[in-house]
């Protein structure tokens, strides 16, 4: 069975807004390895709106450096699924729009065969997370307090708490740390 992997970047007052991070080099390799380890990524319609087409682009004009080149070529070549209403159509020609049941689909997509299942962003994790269909959590804690900012898990009402395992973690020479949890 593939596992489902909520991976996000947050700062320490749990922002997670995509320009309050710090994004070096060592960041963009963190996530590269992480993308190449999956075979789908899973986004809201938010989400996809930040990494498509601007990540598709790079990868199309090497128009970076190195590090954000790799890590663009990695997201280009992945399928995605968008669970949106809203969204008319995919920019990306890897990417599938998904507007049934969310609990479903995700459930069957975790019964195919393959590699990790990716998910980002706040509002499908968190109900994801409500549902137990998250396997693994990998927290990237940048050293900065936001302020201001959507909030990780904002809205998430679980009926009881859950219990996570620390199964790794790595320090970055920015400061930033990123730690990996298992559910229990």
């Amino acid at each position: 069975m593939r596992n489902v992997i909520f991976d996000i970047n947050i700062t320490i007052d749990g922002c997670c807004d995509h320009t309050k991070g710090i994004a070096d080099a060592e960041m963009h390799e963190y996530f590269t390895h992480l993308v190449r380890d999956a075979d789908l990524l899973v986004f809201g319609r938010k989400t996809y709106e930040l990494m498509v087409p601007f990540w598709p682009e790079v990868a199309k004009s090497h128009s970076m450096t190195k590090a954000e080149n790799e890590f663009a070529q990695a997201f280009d070549s992945i399928n995605k699924i968008v669970f949106s209403r809203t969204l008319e159509s995919a920019e990306d020609r890897k990417t599938r729009i998904v507007r049934t049941n969310l609990r479903d689909e995700i459930v069957k997509l975790k019964q195919e065969p393959g590699k990790n299942i990716l998910v980002g962003g706040v509002s499908v994790p968190s109900q994801l997370i409500a549902l137990g269909l998250v396997d693994e959590y990998r927290f990237v804690v940048h050293p900065i307090i936001a302020g201001e900012g959507r909030r990780l898990l904002e809205g998430l009402s679980l009926q009881q708490s859950l219990q996570l395992k620390l199964v790794e973690s790595k320090t970055f020479k920015s400061g930033v740390v990123a730690l990996r949890y298992l559910k229990q």
